[in-house]
């Protein structure tokens, strides 16, 4: 059965998260992973990691950076006494939209990648057109994880692997305009997991649509498909990347 390493089960974007849950079962999915970006979120997911086979990520995401309160971070470290908290993420950079609140920015990130240090937990990284910065931060600290959402060149997905990270493939990889098929041709498998980040990105042929994580069948046969190789083959490789680094 496959997992989606990333996705956003919250009630501000489905109506019944169970039946979204059933779905994806009925169509091979049956472990999720849920990535917070808020304080609501955040607080969500400490109820949604009461449902079988459903783990949490605590983090605050770089475009909170103008909103968040410092007691956040504090209910973060807290949590991460649960057995599913799993992960702290996610967090990073986000330059796309406001490049005047870089250093704001980096600081939050710092202080999530010493928490995760501290605390020997994996952190689920973020990065949107500010790779540099995000290598250059993240090379200050011992920690593992994932980069979530990874649509970079093969230099850098093999100087992220370098540093043990793995790399989020989402429905990115189906897009017509999408330069990551020929990335993903030339990676080994054992660096890959796969991922939603439902609601959005959803893969080729639902482009447009909502996105939910029994899609993560599409994408893994995608990947199948460029790769030359089976279904049981893809998940097998991709359950054992997750245990490497995620306490599943």
């Amino acid at each position: 059965m496959l997992c989606d390493t990333h996705c956003h089960l919250f009630k501000d974007y489905y109506e019944d998260i169970d039946e979204i849950l059933k779905l994806a079962r009925e169509n091979q999915v049956n472990r999720f992973i849920v990535a917070g970006c808020d304080k609501n979120s955040n607080l969500e997911i400490l109820d949604l990691i009461k449902r079988e086979n459903v783990y949490g990520c605590l983090g605050i995401h770089p475009e909170e950076v103008n909103r968040y309160q410092v007691e956040e971070l504090k209910f973060i470290k807290d949590s991460l006494k649960y057995e599913k908290i799993i992960a702290i993420g996610e967090i990073g950079l986000d330059y796309h939209y406001d490049k005047e609140n870089k250093e704001k920015q980096m600081k939050l990130f710092a202080s999530q990648l010493k928490l995760a240090e501290t605390y020997q937990i994996p952190v689920v990284i973020h990065s949107r057109e500010a790779t540099n910065d995000t290598i250059e931060i993240l090379k200050k600290y011992k920690v593992k994880g994932v980069i979530h959402s990874f649509s970079g060149s093969l230099e850098i997905a093999r100087l992220y692997i370098k540093m043990g990270f793995l790399l989020g493939i989402n429905g990115v990889i189906t897009f017509k305009n999408s330069h990551l098929k020929e990335v993903i041709e030339k990676i080994d498998l054992s660096f890959i997991v796969l991922e939603t980040d439902s609601p959005y990105l959803t893969p080729v042929p639902y482009r447009g649509k909502q996105n939910n994580p029994s899609y993560i069948k599409l994408i893994a046969e995608y990947i199948c498909d460029l790769k030359h190789i089976s279904m049981e083959e893809l998940t097998n490789i991709t359950n054992q990347n997750i245990k490497r680094v995620f306490d599943i």
